[in-house]
C-alpha cells in the first residue's frame, strides 16, 4: 500500500538528513577502512531502510516502486557502499520471496529481512555464467525430501554478511539453458557452505563481494522457491525491479556529482575569474544536468508503469542502460571540471569515478540491456 504524500515526504526528508549528517562526513573513512560502521548499519535498521519493499504485513514499509526510487534518489547521493548495505534486502535478495515464496517462507524470512536481522544475498553469477545466466552449472540434485547442492557462485554481494541466499541452481542437468534452473532459499548456516574472502575491487569499498562454495550442502525440498524449472523466471522478474532501483541510485549519485562540480566551478579561479564563467565548463555542466534530468524522468515513468501492473521489462532495461551510462559520463566530466584536484583522493571525486563504474556491469551489463531492449522491441512489433 502506498504511503500518503505527507508521510512519504517526511520519510524522504529523514533519509536526506541521514545521508547529509551521518553518511557524507564518513565517506572517506568508509573507503579507507573498507567497511560501513556498525552504528550506521544500526541507524539504517531503525529507519526501516532494510524493509522498504517488504509488505507491511511482514514487517516492512511496503513501498511502491515509485516510492522506493524516490528514496533511492536521496540515498544515492552518498557513497554507494551505504546503499549496498541494504540493497540486497530490499531488492534481489528478498523480492523472489515476496513474488514467489510460500506463505510459510514469507513468514519465516520476510520479517527478519525487513528488520535487518538477516542479510540476504542473491546468488546467480558463477565463474562460467555471468551475462549468460542460463549457462549456470551449480547443481541441486534431488535426494528424497532433500536437495544436495554442489558448485560455486562468484561475486556475490553481501555474501560475507548473509544469513540467507536466494540461490539459482540447475535441478535438471538434462535440460540446457533456462528450463532446467530452479530457485531456492538457503540458510547461510547450512553445513557445506563456505564463503570466500571479500574481493579487492576498483571501487565501492565498504561493499563486499565474495565467492560462495557449496559442497554437498543438503536442504529440504521446502527450501525451493516456486516450482522446479521456475528459477530463471524468478531471477528475471526480480531483476526488473532491481534495475529500476539501481537506476535511481545512479540518478542520486549523478546529482551529487553535479552539485559538487557546480560548487567547485564557482570557487575555482583561473585567468582572473571563476571557471564557471567559461563556456566550455558551462557546456559540461549543462550536459550533466540534461542527462541526469532525463534519467530521473525515465526512472519515475518506468516505476509508475510497474506500479500500474504493466510489464516493464523493456522499460527497466532502457532505464538501467541509460542511467548507468549517464552517471559514468557525469563522473568523467566532474573529474575534468575539478582538473588536477579531481584526480586527488582528498576531494572524493576520483572515488565516485571508480564507484560508478560497476553500475554498467551488475544487474545486467549495458550490452545485455541492449539485447533485452531490442528483443522486446521486435517481439512487441
Amino acid at each position: 500500500m502506498a504511503l500518503d504524500a505527507d508521510t512519504l515526504q517526511q520519510f524522504i526528508d529523514t533519509v536526506r538528513r541521514f545521508v547529509t549528517e551521518r553518511c557524507v562526513p564518513i565517506e572517506a573513512k568508509v573507503g579507507e577502512e573498507d567497511r560501513v560502521p556498525d552504528d550506521i548499519v544500526a541507524e539504517m535498521r531503525t529507519l526501516g531502510l532494510f524493509g522498504l519493499s517488504v509488505p507491511e504485513e511482514y514487517g516492512g514499509l511496503g513501498l511502491s516502486m515509485t516510492e522506493e526510487v524516490k528514496v533511492m534518489f536521496e540515498l544515492g547521493q552518498t557513497s554507494p557502499a551505504f546503499r549496498s548495505v541494504i540493497g540486497t534486502n530490499i531488492g534481489i535478495g528478498s523480492q523472489g520471496v515476496v513474488m514467489f515464496g510460500s506463505e510459510k517462507q514469507k513468514r519465516d524470512w520476510l520479517p527478519k529481512l525487513a528488520s535487518g536481522e538477516v542479510i540476504a544475498s542473491f546468488a546467480l553469477t558463477e565463474p562460467g555464467a555471468g551475462s549468460d545466466a542460463a549457462a549456470l552449472k551449480l547443481q541441486a540434485r534431488r535426494d528424497g525430501d532433500h536437495y544436495v547442492i554442489n558448485g560455486t557462485k562468484r561475486y556475490i554481494t553481501n555474501a560475507n554478511r548473509a544469513g540467507m541466499f536466494t540461490l539459482m541452481a540447475r535441478t535438471d542437468p538434462g535440460k540446457r539453458g533456462a528450463s532446467g534452473i530452479s530457485a531456492f532459499i538457503i540458510p547461510a548456516a547450512t553445513p557445506g557452505i563456505t564463503v570466500g574472502r571479500p574481493e579487492r575491487k576498483m571501487g565501492q569499498q565498504g561493499a563486499h563481494i565474495c565467492d560462495v562454495v557449496f559442497q554437498d550442502a543438503r536442504v529440504p525440498v521446502e527450501c525451493r522457491l516456486g516450482e522446479e524449472g521456475e528459477g530463471f523466471k524468478v531471477a528475471m522478474q526480480v531483476l526488473d525491479r532491481g534495475r529500476l532501483h539501481i537506476s535511481a541510485v545512479c540518478v542520486g549519485v549523478a546529482e551529487r556529482l553535479i552539485r559538487e562540480a557546480v560548487n567547485y566551478a564557482r570557487t575555482r579561479e583561473q585567468f582572473g575569474q571563476p571557471i564557471a564563467e567559461f563556456q566550455l565548463i558551462q557546456a559540461m555542466l549543462a550536459d550533466c544536468r540534461t542527462e541526469a534530468y532525463a534519467a530521473r524522468c525515465m526512472v519515475l515513468d518506468a516505476a509508475a508503469k510497474r506500479d500500474a501492473g504493466i510489464n516493464v521489462t523493456m522499460e527497466a532495461s532502457c532505464t538501467k542502460y541509460f542511467a548507468s551510462e549517464m552517471v559514468g559520463r557525469v563522473a568523467d566530466r566532474a573529474v575534468q571540471i575539478f582538473g588536477g584536484a579531481g584526480y586527488i583522493a582528498d576531494y572524493g571525486i576520483e572515488r565516485f569515478y571508480r564507484d560508478v563504474r560497476i553500475f554498467r556491469i551488475y544487474e545486467g551489463t549495458s550490452q545485455i540491456q541492449q539485447l533485452v531492449i531490442a528483443r522486446n522491441m521486435l517481439k512487441r512489433d
